[in-house]
């Protein structure tokens, strides 16, 4: 394994499936990780794991949606090194009709999925320009290039994402930031009922193998940048 000590990667939403995967990817690759979520005894689970490699992972309790919260933990972060990659995955969702859905459902949909990745982004920016450089990954969603039902508030903050960061990246071109949109279908997590992985498990994607994609583009060379990654299915979205 090579050493990669000297980068350092600020996972969002690392309790469970994809950001957990991306964890334990890039622990194992010798990256410093931090890591933050709601749920502090899930985040020690990855420790856990990683124990009897003698590798670990740096944890950090974190609500996405205050924006006091996420600056302070930036600042934590900050404060012992410098970030050279955000990957903003923390997200929530319904699978409810619009119809369905009261305006305090959306609402926290909206306010994690989007703000709080610009509270993430906003929080570390400064820094990247700074230093003139680093990476913004941004775990999207196949619903960012198809409609699906049940899903408006959902695509709203993802499509929200996509847009705010497509500008972003222009802007902070000069900076030799890069920024990667990554756009998974459906992918074998908590985020789905227990009866639709029951049912659809052995076509579902599976956050391992997107956890390596991610450290991919992480590791690409300087003058080089995947801006965008749509990961689906072989089958096909379900």
């Amino acid at each position: 394994m090579s050493s990669r000590l000297e980068k350092s990667v600020w996972i969002t939403g690392a309790s469970s499936g994809i950001g957990k995967s991306a964890a334990l990817e890039f622990a194992r690759r010798g990256v410093n990780v931090f890591v933050s979520s709601r749920r502090k005894d899930e985040l020690q689970k990855i420790n856990d794991e990683l124990l009897v490699e003698k590798l670990n992972v740096n944890i950090h309790t974190l609500d996405i949606t205050s924006l006091a919260e996420v600056k302070e933990i930036s600042d934590k972060i900050l404060s012992r090194t410098k970030i050279d990659c955000l990957i903003n995955n923390a997200g929530v969702t319904s699978f409810k009709t619009v119809e369905q859905s009261s305006l305090e459902e959306i609402e926290k949909i909206i306010v994690t999925n989007l703000l709080g990745s610009i509270y993430a982004i906003k929080s570390i920016l400064p820094s990247m320009i700074e230093n003139k450089g680093g990476t913004i990954i941004n775990i999207l969603s196949v619903v960012t290039k198809k409609v699906f039902t049940h899903s408006a508030a959902y695509s709203a903050s993802k499509m929200g994402l996509l847009g705010f960061t497509n500008s972003l990246r222009e802007e902070v071109r000069k900076y030799n930031i890069k920024v990667i949109n990554i756009s998974p279908g459906a992918t074998n997590t908590q985020m789905w009922s227990s009866k639709i992985i029951e049912e659809n498990s052995d076509r579902m994607l599976n956050t391992k193998e997107i956890a390596k994609i991610i450290y991919w583009a992480f590791e690409q060379k300087e003058k080089l940048v995947m801006e965008e990654i749509l990961i689906r299915p072989i089958e096909g979205d379900l």
